[in-house]
């Protein structure tokens, strides 16, 4: 299944190779296989409905000026059956086409016909993929990093489920290992100070300093009073964890579910130790010369790993390379696996165990250290780390009347998921945090996020919509629109506002593609930013409600395409489109 635009781009590409091909076998140009070329819409659609840069990258090979190249090459173009009306030569050498009015009126025929379908593709040949994001640590409240990588995951996941991939959204819950410890400690620090106070148990610095540690000791203590004043340290820890983790598991959840987040899984670490997974994967490695013991504790070699995929690509690491390396530790010398062990049995499970294709992590820029080691680990193994795709997205800064914001309303310590969807429209959030690729720094502004106004980003998208919507109830009040919008006479949308907004539209199917591809739901938003400035210089410029009933009709068709992509866009990034604004 492939969209029309796509087609036609692709024909293109073919009728060249074939250009190509004809001029080598004439003699006219070195025989041998043509540099890879591309065929796109140029930015100055003035310039032609697509251009090739086969001429300019050939050059070089073909000790030739690209503008003769582009010459020889025209002069035996075959196009068939394809709509081309013309082409051209542009400057050094670039071939520029240009398409008939009927190429036009089949984009737009393929949009109506379509309609909430169009957009998805068999790009990924229901390839089975995990998308695995947020993941934030259940002892406290989810931060900024998790509402930008929830927004990433989410639509990521998406754009991957509209290119034709079998997606699972999944949450990994960190309820084992030193963080829960830790949480149990500070959880028993403040149940102790709520009976004796903070002089005879002062809080430990390398404890959870959060007011949410405090209501959790409090509302522990008027459910079972001083009951576990005499228990023993483990028990009561315990008790603490059981009463708290629950709740916070339930809070991210909760939470999520407002931010529209709907995971398929919640996969728990502490089931993994539970089924010896951690160990067992930590035995496999050393069976299979991977780890080894030193000091008491069992050794990732790390070291060995890296050197060999270095050697393998050509590139063997130099001394000074090799000397900022290091191995890792498994488990400790006291039998406790580390968060490292933990995390390549997570990954084996993914792999090995429930066979998944592709798994994508979405991580914060601090962890950048680990995705060559945890893709080490899974050659190690047994398995492929090529499979494993680590997206690294960057900090975010919250902004306030053009100074940094940073202090929650509610507890006076950092800002929440919480705090921000209390003060922004989810829609807002949403659209915000995928507004940049996730490599790039992210300033939020709080400001323009609630702002009614065409500097508002989203606001602007989602006007467009519901001025689509207008227009089309004015044209039913007044009966001008006499066919349906499969029915109109497309050839009539002539004007280069008309067919700019056509030829956009056409490209949704190729932009998910590309965002899915590339792990960049970034391009959605930018599409979709794209469609609502062409629309309103369209709405502009172009009379819809003419009294040419024909055209009319038309203009109409091509407002009921323009909103269902709309549409279609907003809803992968579950933002809303409203019919009023």
């Amino acid at each position: 299944m492939i969209s029309r635009f796509s087609d036609t781009k692709e024909q293109l590409a073919r009728v060249i190779r074939d250009a190509f091909r004809a001029a080598f076998e004439e003699g006219l140009l070195p025989s041998a296989e043509p540099a890879p070329f591309v065929v796109e819409v140029p930015g100055d659609t003035a310039h032609g409905d697509f251009a090739a840069n086969a001429a300019m990258v050939n050059a070089r090979a073909m000790h030739m000026a690209p503008r003769k190249i582009a010459e020889i090459l025209t002069e035996r173009f075959q196009f068939g059956e394809l709509p081309v009306l013309k082409t051209e030569i542009a400057g050094p050498g670039f071939i520029n086409f240009y398409l008939k009015p009927e190429w036009f009126s089949s984009l737009l025929d393929e949009v109506l016909e379509k309609g909430e379908s169009f957009g998805r593709s068999d790009y990924g040949r229901h390839e089975k993929v995990m998308v695995e994001f947020v993941s934030a640590n259940p002892t406290g409240p989810m931060h900024m990093g998790n509402a930008r990588g929830g927004a990433i995951g989410d639509c990521l996941a998406s754009a991957l489920e509209w290119s034709g991939h079998d997606v699972t959204r999944e949450f990994y819950v960190n309820d084992a290992g030193n963080q829960i410890n830790k949480f149990g400690a500070s959880l028993e620090v403040r149940y102790l100070q709520h009976f004796e106070g903070e002089d005879k148990h002062p809080l430990p610095e390398d404890c959870y300093q959060g007011l949410d540690i405090v209501d959790h000791a409090e509302a522990f203590a008027a459910e079972y009073g001083d009951r576990y004043l005499t228990a023993s340290s483990e028990e009561r820890q315990k008790a603490l964890v059981d009463f708290a983790l629950p709740k916070n598991i339930a809070n991210l959840e909760r939470d999520l579910g407002k931010y529209r987040i709907t995971y398929d899984v919640w996969f728990r670490e502490s089931r993994l130790h539970a089924e010896n997974k951690v160990l067992g994967a930590c035995e496999k490695l050393k069976a299979d010369g991977w780890a080894y013991e030193k000091e008491g504790a069992l050794w990732y070699n790390n070291i060995k790993m890296m050197k060999k995929k270095a050697e393998e690509a050509g590139k063997p690491l130099t001394e000074e390379e090799i000397a900022e390396l290091k191995d890792d530790v498994l488990v400790r010398a006291n039998g406790v696996p580390t968060y490292f062990a933990a995390d390549i049995a997570y990954h084996y499970n993914k792999f090995a165990e429930r066979h998944f294709d592709r798994v994508i992590n979405v991580w914060g820029a601090d962890h950048h250290g680990h995705v060559a080691r945890l893709k080490g680990a899974m050659d190690a193994i047994g398995l492929d780390g090529d499979k494993l795709d680590i997206v690294l997205m960057q900090l975010v800064r919250l902004m306030k009347d053009g100074q940094p914001y940073r202090m929650s309303k509610r507890s006076g310590r950092a800002v929440t998921l919480t705090d921000l969807l209390d003060d922004v429209p989810i829609d807002a959030a949403r659209f915000f945090f995928n507004m940049r690729e996730p490599n790039a720094t992210f300033d939020f502004d709080l400001d323009l996020a609630v702002q009614q106004s065409s500097d508002n980003p989203v606001y602007y998208v989602q006007y467009a919509h519901a001025r689509i919507c207008s227009v089309l109830k004015l044209v039913a009040a007044e009966g001008r629109a006499t066919v349906s919008p499969l029915e109109a006479d497309k050839s009539l949308l002539s004007s280069p506002e008309e067919r700019e907004l056509i030829r956009k539209l056409a490209q949704l199917p190729d932009e998910i593609v590309t965002a899915a591809a590339a792990y960049d739901p970034a391009r959605l938003t930018r599409y979709v930013l794209d469609v609502a400035t062409l629309y309103h210089k369209f709405y502009q410029t172009c009379r819809v409600l003419s009294e040419d009933e024909a055209l009319c009709s038309a203009r109409a068709a091509l407002c009921r395409a323009t909103a269902s992509v709309l549409e279609n866009t907003l809803g992968m990034l579950k933002i809303s489109a409203p019919e009023v604004m």
